[in-house]
């Protein structure tokens, strides 16, 4: 148990075994060269092994010496380090969040110039990256994230619903309609384009609407939504993706809804993510109350849209999710979403 540990100790013992002699640690550590010999008999007392052997004048960890260095040095790294991402969080009027890629660059990018224009003495960084944060050793704010995140302890805000239906443009709408206006006869003769690494997929969302059979593999797949979306307004095939990411390509008319007959998923889209700590900055409030504000304004304009289309929208919770087992507040998470 830790209250076993003499912590001062290992200090001590960490300076002489990478400095090789009692002396040079006793004058980093500000301390007597007696207080540094007495912490490291008391540790060797306490182990009850030999932590140094004499060689050239100097101090030589034993098998059993380095094996505790190797432990003592990395945490003392860790700890330095969680310890200035701490004061340089304190001390500067940064920003840090991360995003997923295509989000970043397709939705809110062309919007987060009006929240820089609210907050101008502030430094704003924003990595897009499928990465998550590990907040107890990487200095960030906050993670912005498609589908939530269930890990315990974390201050989680849904921020925007996302609706997910099958997409082309209307030029090959108008060549899959010469046959044929049943869509799901549509899909079966369509190119499907797979977003690799959305939460719902084809192979999800097609059995869901009755097909038996998913094609086991697709001629074009990628792992970034803002290809697949852009790929399906040149005509190539029909994606099933994101209404709010492909806003720009449906409100110009280049991408349409398949068919108003097939439903619309709708579902808790976009999270903010943190440590519930990293909400008293003042800042992370402020950017909070922004995107909530900026999601519902997006979110009811792309409802609208589809609502006039004629399409229906389905209100789930996430895909492949066990509603009586999983907890009330967990949802889904892509692995690496866009």
């Amino acid at each position: 148990m830790l209250k076993e540990v003499n912590l001062n100790g290992m200090r001590y013992f960490e300076a002489v075994a990478r400095l090789g002699q009692v002396a040079r640690a006793a004058e980093e550590l500000q301390v007597t060269t007696s207080a540094v010999s007495q912490q490291i008999r008391l540790l060797e007392q306490q182990f009850g092994v030999k932590l140094f052997r004499r060689h050239n004048r100097r101090l030589v960890p034993t098998e059993d010496g380095e094996r505790l260095f190797h432990a003592t040095s990395r945490a003392f790294r860790m700890v330095a380090d969680v310890h200035s991402a701490i004061v340089r969080q304190r001390h500067s009027r940064q920003f840090i969040m991360r995003v997923s890629p295509s989000f970043g660059v397709r939705w809110l990018g062309p919007r987060i110039k009006t929240f820089l224009d609210r907050n101008p003495t502030w430094s704003v960084r924003v990595d897009a990256t499928p990465e998550f944060t590990d907040f107890a050793t990487e200095t960030v704010d906050i993670d912005l994230r498609y589908g939530g995140d269930s890990r315990s302890g974390m201050y989680e805000i849904c921020v925007m619903h996302d609706f997910i239906l099958p997409m082309c443009s209307p030029e090959y709408l108008k060549v899959l309609s010469e046959k044929g206006d049943d869509p799901m006869e549509q899909i079966g003769r369509a190119q499907l384009i797979d977003s690799v690494k959305t939460l719902y997929r084809w192979d999800i969302w097609l059995p869901q609407q009755g097909v038996g059979e998913v094609p086991p593999v697709y001629a074009l797949r990628f792992d970034r939504s803002s290809m697949a979306i852009q790929l399906a307004a040149d005509g190539a095939g029909v994606i099933l993706e994101s209404a709010l990411l492909a806003w720009r390509e449906l409100d110009a008319g280049r991408l349409v809804p398949l068919s108003p007959r097939l439903p619309v998923i709708e579902f808790p889209g976009y999270h903010i993510v943190c440590p519930p700590r990293h909400t008293n900055r003042r800042i992370v409030r402020l950017f909070t109350d922004w995107m909530v504000a900026e999601g519902a304004g997006h979110e009811a304009e792309v409802r609208n849209y589809l609502e006039r289309c004629g399409c229906e929208m389905v209100l789930e919770d996430g895909p492949s999710r066990d509603r009586e087992n999983s907890p009330a507040t967990a949802r889904p998470m892509a692995p690496d979403r866009q």
